[in-house]
């Protein structure tokens, strides 16, 4: 059964009290509105700020993260190889970081430019059965979220990644071998654009015996099932990409704990 108040008789407000209600509520309407204009204008979320720190944290982390930890002295690519096999990897040695010009060919430094190129952090590695040797590098940019996506669009719509011109440099180790791994002997490579941390992650794979690759493939084409060039059947597209992928892990991690709140 429903009830029902008796209403009140209110006594009619004063013309200025009247006046000083609307302007309170009016003012109070403003910063209301002001507020929220102001979350919509500057984008003010929980989100936002994890993204601007993940951001400042991996610009240091070139020279703030221990080389062991960038990249791993062994490397376990469990189900990384053809057909699901597994495959370990054993570092041969680490490049001193450098700048971007002449560390990364001519065309894919322009290409990166937009993004302000910082440092260039690279190893090598080499497979269990030490038959090929990999190359993977961190390209530390200077870019900011929109224009890491920017890049990362680009490389997509225009298939940068598949380009043999665009392929990254290698980092030949004297005295492994890795020795004799130059631009030559490039065989199969990889290469990811994160939009998650201002770096871009890439992978290239050849023979360990010095042979020179007149036709190189992309990781993606030679790991295709049933693949028939050389670099296919070598699994040397899975190689590239296996050291890649564990490689860009570790980054993620490192940036997870940088980010991390203390307790």
């Amino acid at each position: 059964m429903e009830t029902t108040t008796q209403l009140r008789i209110v006594s009619v407000r004063p013309p200025r009290r009247t006046a000083g209600a609307v302007v309170c509520a009016v003012l109070g309407l403003g910063l209301i509105g002001g507020a929220v204009t102001g979350s919509w204008l500057t984008g003010d979320s929980a989100e936002r700020p994890a993204a601007r720190n993940a951001y400042d944290t991996a610009h240091n982390l070139w020279h703030s993260v221990p080389v062991d930890t960038l990249f791993p002295r062994t490397l376990a690519g469990d189900g990384a190889g053809p057909g699901g096999a597994d495959r370990a990897w054993t570092r041969t040695g680490v490049a001193p970081d450098s700048g971007c010009a002449g560390t990364l060919d001519p065309l894919l430094l322009r290409t990166v430019r937009p993004v302000g190129c910082g440092r260039v952090l690279r190893a090598t590695y080499t497979d269990a059965t030490s038959s090929s040797v990999t190359t993977v590098g961190l390209v530390f940019t200077q870019g900011d979220p929109a224009a890491m996506n920017a890049l990362r669009a680009r490389f997509t719509t225009e298939g940068l990644g598949r380009r043999s011109d665009l392929m990254p440099r290698t980092f030949p180790v004297s005295g492994t071998v890795a020795a004799g791994f130059g631009d030559a002997q490039r065989a199969s490579w990889t290469v990811n654009v994160l939009t998650d941390a201002p770096v871009m992650v890439y992978a290239v794979s050849g023979f360990a015996d010095g042979r020179r690759v007149s036709a190189p493939e992309p990781a993606d084409k030679a790991m295709v099932k049933g693949a028939t060039s050389a670099p296919a059947q070598a699994g040397l597209g899975h190689e590239a990409k296996g050291i890649a992928d564990r490689i860009e892990r570790g980054l993620r991690a490192s940036v997870a704990a940088g980010t991390a709140a203390p307790r």
